[in-house]
């Protein structure tokens, strides 16, 4: 991993291989306050959105298969502790959608918002505490930005400082 930079809100990063994905996502997972964050991830097809929920929610606890929620558009995972929900709005079309599905409700509960694809939902969703931004370098490293919107994401941030 390379050393990263903080400017004031915004912390930059490059992970190497996937082994850093995986650490990161580790070291993400045992931040208390993450517990209660929406965070949006970005980035291009294959940029490793995806992979960082998977090492996200396997460091947290979740057993089995952690697929993309791109067709279903919203996965939950319940732990005895926290529920998760994990949302790709890739195929999202229509912010009437948003309210159909009750995801105003689910944002509104504590727990874990994980949002691919943000970009797509932008009017409706909240203030993300933090955002991912994923850029594909080469087939192994990414460039990483995170930028935090609110207190809980300065934490976040401020611990992924000494992690990344």
């Amino acid at each position: 991993m390379m050393s990263p930079q903080t400017v004031d809100r915004v912390l930059t990063a490059v992970w190497h291989d996937e082994q850093a994905t995986q650490q990161f996502a580790v070291a993400l997972a045992a931040q208390p306050t993450l517990r209660h964050a929406f965070i949006a991830l970005q980035g291009d097809l294959g940029a490793g959105k995806t992979t960082l929920v998977r090492y996200l929610l396997h460091a947290l606890g979740v057993q089995g298969r952690v697929k993309s929620p791109t067709y279903a558009v919203v996965e939950l995972y319940e732990l005895p502790t926290l529920d998760i929900w994990h949302f790709d709005f890739y195929r999202f079309h229509d912010p009437r959608e948003w309210e159909d599905a009750g995801f105003r409700d689910i944002f509104a509960n504590v727990g874990l918002k994980l949002v691919e694809w943000p970009d797509k939902a932008a009017p409706c969703l909240p203030l993300p505490d933090l955002v991912v931004h994923l850029h594909a370098v080469d087939e192994n490293a990414r460039q990483v930005t995170l930028k935090a919107n609110t207190d809980v994401g300065m934490t976040l941030l401020q611990a992924c400082a000494v992690i990344s």
